[in-house]
């Protein structure tokens, strides 16, 4: 194998890294700003406001004040800004980092924001409000349960992950 071949393997394997990131960036993204957290029949329930769909019209109100709702909103938001954190340091660490270096910095945001929406999504799961009998889980808690292992494994790639020239 000549130099070009490894030179273009290695550009293919940054760039699938790339858009395997943004992929969880924007799945983090809508999983935290939809309104689907919770649905069923007339109500939609998300982090920030619980919607009851009526005769009269699409009426929202703000979430509860209560700690744990208060929690995942935290969670959520870090976990969106530590995924935008790691993609800026693997940004700047591919123009910056020496040869043979490892992607640890980004590695370990890309984790954190691992770990941040799991316990995000585990509060939900244990505390979510209970407002029909026909309420199931909706898109957004289901976004934020498949980025958390999309988001841990790309943190896991990034440690193994070397830059060549």
């Amino acid at each position: 194998m000549n130099n070009i071949d490894i030179y273009q393997k290695m550009l293919l394997i940054l760039l699938a890294v790339l858009i395997l990131h943004l992929i969880i960036l924007v799945l983090l993204f809508v999983s935290t700003i939809a309104n689907a957290w919770t649905v069923g029949g007339t109500k939609n329930t998300d982090l920030w406001y619980s919607c009851l769909t009526t005769n009269a019209g699409y009426h929202c109100s703000s979430a509860s004040n209560e700690d744990w709702i208060q929690a995942v909103q935290a969670l959520m938001v870090l976990s969106v800004l530590f995924c935008l954190f790691s993609l800026v340091f693997f940004m700047c660490q591919l123009f910056t980092l020496v040869k043979g270096g490892r992607f640890f910095f980004t590695a370990v945001f890309q984790i954190l924001a691992s770990l941040f929406v799991m316990c995000g999504a585990i509060i939900y799961t244990v505390m979510r409000p209970d407002g029909e009998e026909d309420a199931a889980f909706g898109f957004a808690y289901i976004l934020a349960w498949v980025s958390f292992p999309l988001c841990l494994v790309s943190g896991l790639i990034y440690i193994v992950l070397r830059k060549r020239e």
